[in-house]
């Protein structure tokens, strides 16, 4: 990454916040107007855009495909889920006690820096930043196969290539012209997309037959082995989790808001998740849905008949993917922000138009499309996996940290002005936390985590640039 040669900004004090003082001025969203001169285009989101950015960032195009992926293990794999959904609600929790002490814009990097000073702070927005425009490429390649569902674009190359393009800018599009219409686009695109989540996951039960469930454990390891190897493909469906306190700055009343989105997005997704789940393994045969394709568009079909399930599913899955993109395309920038005014990041992406730093959505949806376009260029999808990848090691780094920060905050605190029993409380939900931003780490493999190291030690020497560049100009 290019340094510019702008000098960095002063840190601000742990205690600063940097939201800014608003009147009360707010349009049919729940998104609210953070500058005093009532503009039109940046805006803070209420509490209904904060949840479904945070649903809308959890649950991406993956539901679409994950109960074929798992069925091999059988139905220990909702076990799985159970478990998964534990360690995303404990971290969740987190993320509000941690959004209520600091309610400023960058999340897990404003908790790291605080708690343990500028490295790691830039760490987490480091990792934070790889793994949101990775994940955009990522996820508007899997977009172009739903587009050719309905529309033929994987014919050729380019025109798969120019598809996966254009779903990336036009959400950056639509962060350019502000937070007002990101919020808009959020809240429609999230509601849309769970017409026909909700018609599976709910309309399924009433064609629930458990004879096609199949075998509790397919996969003839140990229970134990089963829920372990089904968890490591349903790992990435919980990234996300952090959405609303990464955009902390721009959410109306954060200090309360942040934590009930977070949690109320991640217990809403994964409540979406199991339903729909276990829906889909009740109405397709076992030995069907090992095989799928489009495992939702077969529910749908063995529920209604026909053969308008996979169209239908399609176009959900495309609302999905683009409601996801432009909810990441704004976190992509948040964090980047936030370390910038640290002087942590270059002075460039602290820049800020219509609440969005603009410089922050410019650079990573740039970054994105090199990268997508490198993937259906290059005719090798195999580097690009292994960055998809890369994506769940580093998005478990600014975890940790989070969760580490938690800890120090409960340990360090002063014993005698703490509730006894929340403090207990606390600490058990921060260890479920912790250990489960390390079971992610090692659900990434060996080979993500060789190749997510790498990632974090290019960011050192940026830091060290930048570090040096802010005490030269200090002296």
């Amino acid at each position: 990454m290019h340094v510019t040669g702008t000098a960095p900004q002063p840190a601000p004090a742990p205690s600063e916040d940097r939201t800014v003082a608003l009147g009360d001025p707010r349009d049919a969203t729940g998104v609210e107007d953070t500058h005093g001169s009532g503009s039109k285009h940046a805006r803070r989101f209420g509490l209904p855009v904060a949840t479904a950015l945070v649903m809308g960032n959890i649950i991406g195009g993956g539901i679409f495909l994950l109960p074929a992926s798992i069925a091999p293990y059988g139905t220990v794999s909702l076990v799985a889920f159970g478990v998964l959904t534990v360690g995303a609600v404990a971290l969740a929790l987190v993320f509000g006690r941690l959004a209520a002490r600091d309610p400023r814009t960058g999340g897990p990097y404003v908790y790291a820096r605080e708690a343990f000073g500028d490295f790691a702070g830039f760490l987490a927005a480091w990792a934070y930043w790889i793994t949101t425009w990775v994940s955009n490429a990522a996820l508007a390649v899997a977009a172009v196969g739903y587009l050719d569902v309905l529309i033929p674009v994987n014919d050729h190359k380019w025109t798969a290539c120019l598809a996966a393009l254009a779903l990336q800018w036009l959400p950056a599009l639509a962060n350019f012209a502000g937070t007002r219409y990101v919020g808009a686009v959020q809240l429609v695109s999230t509601v849309l997309k769970f017409v026909p989540l909700l018609l599976v996951a709910v309309g399924g039960l009433f064609f629930f037959d458990p004879s096609r469930l199949g075998p509790f454990n397919a996969s003839g390891h140990s229970a134990v082995g089963a829920v372990s190897a089904a968890a490591a493909l349903l790992l990435f469906s919980y990234l996300g989790v952090e959405s609303a306190a990464v955009s902390a700055g721009e959410v109306r009343n954060a200090r309360r808001n942040v934590g009930r989105a977070t949690v109320i997005g991640t217990s809403g997704a994964a409540l979406v998740y199991l339903l729909g789940t276990l829906s889909v393994f009740g109405t397709v045969a076992h030995d069907r849905l090992v095989t799928s394709t489009a495992p939702f568009s077969d529910a749908v079909n063995a529920m209604f008949g026909g053969s308008w399930g996979g169209t239908a599913v399609a176009l959900a899955a495309l609302v999905s993917m683009t409601g996801c993109l432009n909810g990441w395309t704004l976190l992509s920038a948040q964090t980047p922000y936030a370390a910038a005014k640290d002087g942590l990041f270059p002075a460039a992406f602290g820049r800020r138009r219509r609440g969005v730093p603009t410089v922050g959505v410019a650079v990573t949806v740039v970054l994105s499309s090199l990268l997508t376009a490198y993937n259906y260029l290059s005719g090798s999808g195999k580097v690009f996996e292994v960055l998809v990848l890369v994506t769940t090691f580093t998005a478990t780094v600014p975890y940790l940290l989070a969760a580490a920060a938690q800890i120090f905050h409960l340990v360090s605190g002063r014993r005698e002005s703490v509730d006894r029993a929340r403090l207990v409380r606390d600490s058990v939900i921060t260890a479920i936390a912790a250990a489960f931003s390390l079971w992610l780490m090692a659900g990434a493999g060996y080979a993500a985590v060789y190749q997510g190291v790498l990632f974090l030690f290019a960011g050192v020497i940026v830091y060290a640039v930048l570090a040096a560049r802010r005490q030269r100009r200090e002296a």
